[in-house]
């Protein structure tokens, strides 16, 4: 998790900590995880795109830290490999659901 993840969770936290948790109202909850996930998924295409461009002025041959553009990759890489896994075990949670007896 990138440090602004964890800042935004940490975040939301301390706002359910300070409001009691069982007084939010299940839209104003869907709303808050919505609002997150997409911050998420936007830092997520924020991280792709910069190794992106990095990648490309290596490529010019621009006058570019080689450790820089690693480091970028492999923070970009690092973040969508998280975004995948936490996709992965959302969806296994919801099948486990879904296959629940009521």
């Amino acid at each position: 998790m990138e440090v602004n993840q964890i800042q935004q969770l940490n975040s939301i936290m301390s706002i359910a900590k300070k409001n009691n948790v069982n007084q939010t109202t299940p839209a104003k909850a869907q709303q808050s995880f919505k609002t997150w996930l997409n911050n998420a998924i936007s830092e997520v295409n924020e991280g792709q795109n910069k190794s992106a461009i990095m990648t490309e002025k290596v490529a010019r041959g621009e006058n570019v830290d080689l450790h820089d553009v690693m480091i970028t990759a492999e923070k970009a890489s690092v973040m969508l490999q998280t975004t995948t896994e936490v996709r992965n075990k959302a969806i296994e949670a919801y099948q486990e659901i879904m296959r629940m007896q009521v």
